[in-house]
């Protein structure tokens, strides 16, 4: 063994501890245009989510408010009749 524990190895704080060095990504901009692809991405899930979510609400309030306008008519019927 060279003298660094499993625990040093994978160690993520600041000081380093880690085999070859202490850096994680190795560079700054590498890491910055991979982290912005992919915010990039993850947004556009969340347009999509947020579409898909709203259509399906608006669908739930239609089918809901046809439901109970149908209630509300057999009520009538039945109560009309005496």
């Amino acid at each position: 063994m060279n003298g660094t524990s499993w625990a040093d190895q994978w160690d993520n704080s600041a000081k380093g501890g880690r085999i070859g060095g202490g850096a994680i990504n190795g560079g700054g901009t590498a890491s910055n245009s991979k982290t912005a692809k992919y915010k990039e991405k993850l947004g556009q899930g969340l347009d999509k989510t947020k579409a898909a979510a709203s259509s399906g609400f608006k669908k739930l309030k239609t089918g809901s408010a046809v439901g109970f306008r149908w209630i509300k008519d057999k009520y009538h019927k039945i109560t009309n009749k005496h």
